[in-house]
């Protein structure tokens, strides 16, 4: 989802080498008839925006341009659980559908289109995207909690996008579907023996109950904010069948995982960027980790559920990488950057 050109400055100072890309594919015959999912792959391309590039989750590319890729996010995660040596992570953070076959601009440079990475004995390919199309992701996030003040008990969110009886953020997800629908079925035409796997966005804000010190919404606007989310992950879901793909739920498991839960609990951060953690409404390592883990379920056949024991192994890893990345020696320029990025994430 879309990111502040600030933040793709901090990613020019990272660690760590990006993968390569293929070239771009030959056209093939399409085929919209689902690929049955199975435990052996060979080639996987992860497509999609930031909550797949996962910006912040220690510990980020370098050469990723201003895309935010981490090396823990679950592309990674699912390619390490599947032992795949043959993998390509092009998502980018601020994508949106037309970035699957046009370049993107950002903040560091121009990054491809992310379908040149797709070949023709891609055998597996997972895609997270919509959120940013007619900027409906960053037009709540940015709207919202400024709204908050004038109506705490109310819903002034709801009301701001509701014009002449309509949701305006609801219509533009109806056109968001065709887009993602359109993307499924391209890739069925450049990789026609992939396994497709659409991934749908977790839970921002619980079902019930509020917690506006970390997610400043309107007390009103959390319903809001959750019934726009599975609106989006609805159009997910009809573009995969329209498509012939799969689509994994991460909605439903992501219950009680949400924004306002516990710290080694919560898949999404909240308001406030952590520098160590994720970048703010964004997912943190446990998020990514539950929806690789939930991803390899759905190829394997297991229940897609997230245990206790599992959820309490994410939290250790995320606080593992946390400390690793602290004990991160850094050049003067690097930290007076940070410095620059965490002050302005607290205007």
């Amino acid at each position: 989802m879309k990111l502040s050109r600030a933040v793709a400055a901090f990613t020019a100072l990272a660690t760590l080498g990006a993968l390569s890309v293929t070239g771009p594919a030959q056209a093939a015959a399409p085929d919209r008839s689902p690929v049955a999912p199975k435990a052996s792959y060979s080639k996987y391309v992860a497509l999609g925006d930031s909550y797949t590039s996962a910006p912040l989750v220690p510990l980020p590319e370098l050469l990723s341009l201003g895309c935010l890729r981490s090396t823990s996010n679950y592309p990674k995660l699912l390619a390490g659980m599947l032992h795949i040596y043959r993998f390509t992570d092009v998502s980018c953070g601020g994508a949106d559908t037309t970035n699957m076959t046009k370049p993107q601009s950002t903040a560091l440079g121009v990054a491809a289109p992310q379908f040149d990475a797709l070949t023709p004995d891609t055998d597996l390919v997972t895609l997270g995207i919509g959120g940013n199309d007619f900027g409906v992701f960053g037009r709540i996030i940015d709207t919202c909690p400024k709204l908050r003040d004038s109506d705490a008990q109310g819903a002034p969110c709801r009301q701001h996008f509701t014009v002449d009886g309509v949701d305006t953020l609801k219509a533009d997800i109806a056109k968001t579907q065709t887009r993602i629908t359109e993307v499924a079925k391209a890739i069925k035409v450049k990789a026609p023996k992939a396994t497709v796997v659409l991934i749908g966005y977790p839970k921002i804000a619980p079902e019930k109950g509020t917690c506006p010190d970390i997610l400043p919404f309107a007390d009103g606007d959390y319903g809001y904010l959750y019934s726009i989310e599975q609106e989006l992950n609805k159009a997910a879901e009809n573009a995969a069948k329209a498509a012939g793909a799969l689509y994994l739920d991460t909605f439903g498991p992501s219950t009680g995982h949400d924004a306002c839960a516990p710290d080694g609990q919560a898949w999404i951060q909240g308001k406030d960027l952590n520098l160590l953690r994720a970048f703010n409404y964004h997912p943190r390592f446990e998020g990514q980790a539950g929806v690789a883990s939930l991803t390899l379920k759905l190829l394997t056949g297991a229940p897609q559920t997230v245990t206790a024991d599992e959820q309490a192994g994410f939290a250790r890893q995320a606080r593992e990488l946390s400390s690793k990345a602290a004990k991160t020696s850094l050049p003067e320029a690097y930290r007076a950057h940070l410095d620059r990025l965490r002050t302005g994430a607290q205007r």
